[in-house]
């Protein structure tokens, strides 16, 4: 058989049969990503920790899962994109199994940094898309639609899942519902294997395993750094000077990389005029959209007849939250074509981070009702849907055509490296001291809640401060910029 037959996709398998198998992966994907936000604080008292120590899961998850994006993509260009796909897979079940299984706050943590190589499902299965529709002559097209269907079972099922959590919660034990999303994601293994052609990887050359090791040091050194002001203090040497260490691995990080044509990390392209405002755009956007959901599901968890704030909800109502976040982040998202054409394309994404801005700051004064929780968070999601809907294609279009993939993919590992850091600095605040009234055990102060907040609204906007030192022209390229479709 020629190469060239090889490389072709097989005919056996239709575009319909194929998107719908791995909408069952992102059925999946969306499941990890909603079913755990509801339970957080039952998840805490199962595990006999405090809420502020919650975050530390999402912080880990978060860095496996920045790691994971530039690697595994890389990884699917040189051996292919099904076994990538399976590897992941496998990876995202053990850890979900190492859930039901834990014992403690160390095993727990490490199954939910595990649980980060899900991450990658969805670039990679746009890209089977994308190879599978190469002798269509509607590829872009083909690929946009099936983006689209991924992305709506995907938002589809973070809903299901969050309202599946909260209404079990409380006639389920621990393990029997962790073991849920552990039994569906084991399922996509087999989807996986019999729905996916096995096609051989088209790149070449290798994987810079020493840019992928400085960069590991880097975030490794910044992170064991804010733990240990967890647990000693800012007033900690040790802690500042590991973070003054992993800021420092960066130098040989960035010289390295630049000397290599295939980078793991091309910082050449991320120094550019027209890249970097973008890409520091997704990290800070990362703080909101990712290194918050945990202390907002705490804080409506939180009984205020005994600290005197929180919403006292449960875990019903947060699965409720999360479906109104998600479902004003879709109406952000495709509404930003209108937008666009009212106010221009670059004023429509500055309008969006300052939406994100003002929703968390809302919740500054207005954080004692249900209703007050719903409108603050339908604010920012209507903002984050902007962002993350037009993020990445602007991205793209400010990247060379052979850059585009990277460029985009950044915009992904930008945001979860700015939610792993978010959720450190949470974790701290919500450790401290300082609330108005006494916490009871296990719950956090209102003053960290307020920080949590003010760091939301401040990193957003200096986000769009950054959108307005990029240049114009990126945000109105005439390619599809606007069909890009959200994703979380």
């Amino acid at each position: 058989m020629s190469q060239a037959s090889d490389a072709r996709p097989s005919t056996a398998h239709s575009l319909t049969l194929v998107v719908g198998f791995l909408v069952a992966v992102e059925f999946a994907s969306g499941i990890l990503q909603g079913f755990y936000t509801p339970i957080f604080t039952d998840i805490a008292e199962h595990l006999s920790i405090g809420d502020a120590d919650v975050n530390w899961f999402e912080a880990a998850q978060l860095i496996v899962s920045a790691l994971c994006v530039p690697l595994l993509a890389r990884l699917a260009d040189l051996v292919g994109h099904k076994k990538v796909l399976l590897l992941s897979t496998a990876v995202t079940a053990i850890g979900s199994w190492i859930l039901v299984l834990a014992p403690s706050f160390t095993t727990f943590l490490i199954g939910w940094a595990l649980q980060g190589a899900y991450v990658v499902w969805l670039p990679i299965e746009v890209a089977i898309v994308y190879r599978r529709t190469a002798d269509s002559g509607r590829q872009a097209q083909l690929t946009r639609r099936a983006a689209g269907i991924l992305v709506g079972a995907l938002e589809l099922s973070v809903i299901i899942g969050a309202l599946t959590s909260g209404a079990l919660v409380e006639s389920w034990s621990m393990p029997a519902l962790l073991s849920l999303p552990a039994i569906v994601v084991t399922a996509c293994l087999g989807i996986i294997w019999l729905g996916i052609e096995d096609l051989p990887g088209t790149g070449r050359g290798g994987i810079d395993w020493r840019g992928f090791a400085l960069i590991t040091t880097a975030l490794g050194l910044a992170m064991a750094g804010l733990m240990v002001i967890r647990l000693e203090g800012p007033g900690s040497f040790l802690a500042w000077l590991l973070i003054l260490a992993g800021v420092l691995v960066l130098v040989p990080f960035w010289r390295h990389s630049a000397r290599l044509a295939e980078p793991l990390v091309d910082v050449r392209l991320l120094a550019t005029a027209a890249q970097w405002p973008i890409q520091l755009t997704a990290f800070l956007f990362g703080f909101s959209v990712l290194g918050a959901q945990i202390p907002m599901s705490t804080f409506a968890r939180t009984d205020p007849d005994v600290v005197g704030y929180g919403l006292g909800a449960d875990a019903g109502f947060v699965s409720t939250l999360i479906g109104l976040y998600v479902v004003s982040l879709a109406v952000g998202a495709f509404t930003l074509p209108l937008t666009s054409r009212w106010f221009g394309a670059h004023n429509a994404l500055v309008l969006g981070a300052v939406l994100v801005a003002l929703g968390y700051a809302l919740w500054l004064p207005f954080h004692d009702t249900t209703v007050q929780a719903m409108v603050n968070m339908g604010v920012a999601g209507l903002g984050s849907g902007a962002l993350v809907a037009a993020l990445p294609a602007a991205a793209a279009a400010a990247a060379p055509p052979e850059r585009t993939g990277f460029a985009t993919g950044m915009t992904n590992a930008t945001k979860t490296v700015g939610g792993a850091i978010a959720s450190s600095i949470f974790a701290i605040a919500l450790a401290s001291t300082g609330s108005l009234a006494e916490p009871q055990a296990g719950a956090a102060p209102l003053l960290g809640y307020l920080t949590v907040w003010s760091v939301c609204s401040l990193a957003a906007v200096l986000a769009a401060c950054g959108l307005l030192l990029a240049p114009k022209h990126v945000f109105e390229h005439p390619s599809d910029s606007t069909e890009v479709l959200p994703g979380i």
